[in-house]
């Protein structure tokens, strides 16, 4: 057996589907400036249900890229981007600003391009702004304002054991509590001590 282990090299692109494919490409083309890529079409692709379809691709930056699926002839979805509130935001794309004055000129041409953004929040170690492209899909720009080391990295693992015996596998996970992982990851970190 090989100690080799594969590595990934980035996102290459993530994907959503859109009955709103004018809407979409005036946004990502035109609004976030993010130049257009590639484009697929297929007609009679896949399962014999499967529609007609567009697939194309922005480029996000640094290689990666963001994609719409226009499967023609559908009906949307009731909530194509999902639920709204904490749920539909848990799912998003972020796309990275390197300055705080980049965050704000980005702050300024999306309101003058008419998008409905977030005040700047800042949590843990990113500043963000968010809002949402004409589908729905939750989008955000952040700023990372403290670089990751290894003491970031540990705390992570310690936290992710931590969530893993708490909420998975500990005893009567539904009873427990954030309040009961912590105590769990702050034995963890005097077992390190």
């Amino acid at each position: 057996m090989s100690d080799h282990q594969p590595v990934l090299h980035g996102v290459h692109h993530t994907a959503f589907p859109t009955w709103k494919p004018k809407e979409t490409v005036e946004f990502y083309r035109d609004t976030l400036g993010l130049p257009v890529l590639h484009a697929i079409t297929a007609k009679g692709w896949g399962r014999d249900e499967h529609p007609d379809f567009l697939h194309f691709f922005f480029d996000a930056g640094n290689g990666a890229a963001i994609a719409f699926f226009y499967y023609i002839g559908t009906e949307p979805l009731e909530e194509p981007a999902g639920p709204r509130g904490y749920l539909g935001m848990a799912r998003h794309t972020s796309w990275r600003v390197e300055t705080e004055a980049e965050l704000k000129e980005w702050r300024e041409r999306l309101v003058a391009k008419g998008v409905t953004i977030s005040e700047e929040i800042q949590h843990e170690v990113i500043k963000s702004l968010y809002f949402r492209d004409p589908n729905g899909y939750p989008l955000e720009i952040s700023l990372t304002t403290r670089e990751l080391g290894e003491a970031d990295a540990m705390d992570a693992s310690l936290t992710l054991d931590a969530m893993i015996e708490t909420f998975v596998d500990g005893d009567a996970p539904e009873t427990k509590t954030i309040e009961d992982m912590w105590r769990l990851k702050g034995e963890k970190v005097r077992e390190l001590i």
